[in-house]
């Protein structure tokens, strides 16, 4: 199959340190390629793959100085990609709902994956107007504002089963690992931490866009027992996450997936995560850590976290969560869309056929 993948540019692909859709987009490139498919990808131009590389941009958008409209950018990225769509099979598109006036217009054979959040107002709005676009979710919970959109199907996120080992003697700490933000419960897992008596290790980011909320927490990093360690890169998290305790994720939105639950799986490591979200879905209550609703719940399951069987988490991941798994679901997906676009009238002539109904209407409507 000849598959375009187009990926954000405000990363390479793979990014070098925080960058959760570029790092799948990665994954599943390279996995797509190995299954023999002959792949694009569209992404910066720092990236870093086995698929054919169309530069959307020099470099990743983050480091690349001046960098003022990043809309811009984005749509000569679209541009690169009308130009060369005949030559797909499958256009894969990881730019949430950017290229649904693209996939409209040029009646392209294309599934778009949302990777964010979905319950802001006025994307019911987006969704209704461009309600014959195919896209996919990252869990069934993501999906739930906006049940009318033509969903095909729910991939779960999966990492290569080589990038992290099991680790079954960790050490005495428990990591929270992501970005300072309020969203991600950073201070309630210093909470937790504190309250259980046990050391903290913080890998996180620090956004720009997050910097008045770290300073309004930053004096609680210099407690006693919290640790900031910086952003961590790729090869850091294996030492970082195999020898954790456990992984405390006590989020406070609705998480569409979050990558560091099946991160700390395929170590071994239990997660302690707050139930929001997709949270249900990944994790298995009393298998790969605990579910828990609250700090109090949370500092109760940590004392009982070595009940957890590092193994058993390991087996989860490879069963569940693997890239030869989303690979597989994904290609799935794709000849879904290849056989339904084959029977379906196109499109463009479903809107100009739309169209040329309303004007007949309003027009009697004048007329009477």
């Amino acid at each position: 199959m000849r598959i375009a993948q187009i990926a954000p540019l405000y990363e390479s692909v793979p990014p070098k340190t925080y960058g959760g859709t570029e790092r799948v987009v990665s994954w599943l490139t390279e996995e797509l390629v190995a299954m023999g498919h002959d792949v694009t990808l569209f992404a910066a131009g720092d990236s870093q793959t086995q698929a054919k590389l169309v530069e959307g941009s020099p470099t990743a958008l983050r480091a690349m100085a001046g960098y003022n409209d990043a809309t811009a950018h984005h749509y000569m990225l679209m541009e690169k990609l009308m130009q060369r769509s005949e030559q797909f099979d499958i256009i894969h598109a990881h730019l949430d709902y950017l290229p649904f006036p693209f996939v409209r217009a040029n009646d392209l054979r294309s599934v778009t994956t949302m990777h964010g959040r979905l319950d802001f107002p006025i994307l019911e709005q987006v969704f209704r107007e461009y309600s014959e676009v195919p896209v996919v979710s990252i869990s069934d919970n993501q999906r739930e504002p906006l049940p009318g959109a033509n969903w095909k199907g729910t991939v779960y996120h999966g990492l290569p089963n080589d990038l992290y080992a099991l680790n079954e003697n960790p050490s005495d700490y428990v990591l929270f690992l992501g970005r300072v933000c309020a969203d991600k419960g950073i201070v309630q897992a210093i909470e937790i931490a504190k309250r259980a008596g046990l050391r903290l290790k913080i890998a996180a980011k620090i956004d720009s866009n997050d910097l008045a909320y770290y300073n309004e927490i930053k004096h609680l990093m210099d407690e006693e027992h919290v640790e900031y360690v910086g952003e961590a890169s790729q090869d850091q998290k294996q030492e970082l996450i195999g020898n954790a305790k456990a992984m405390l994720f006590p989020i406070q939105w609705p998480e569409p997936f979050g990558l560091v639950m099946i991160e700390a799986m395929a170590c071994g490591t239990p997660v302690i995560a707050f139930s929001c979200g997709s949270v249900p879905e990944v994790m298995d209550h009393g298998v790969t850590g605990f579910v828990c609703h609250n700090v109090d719940q949370a500092v109760e399951h940590l004392q009982n976290i070595n009940q957890i069987d590092r193994r058993k988490c390991r087996e989860v991941f490879e069963q569940r969560f693997n890239v030869s798994a989303m690979a597989r679901g994904y290609v799935k997906v794709y000849e879904q869309i290849l056989s339904e676009h084959r029977s379906l009238v196109p499109f463009g002539k479903l809107r100009k056929d739309v169209n040329i109904r309303r004007d007949e209407a309003e027009l009697e409507v004048r007329q009477a």
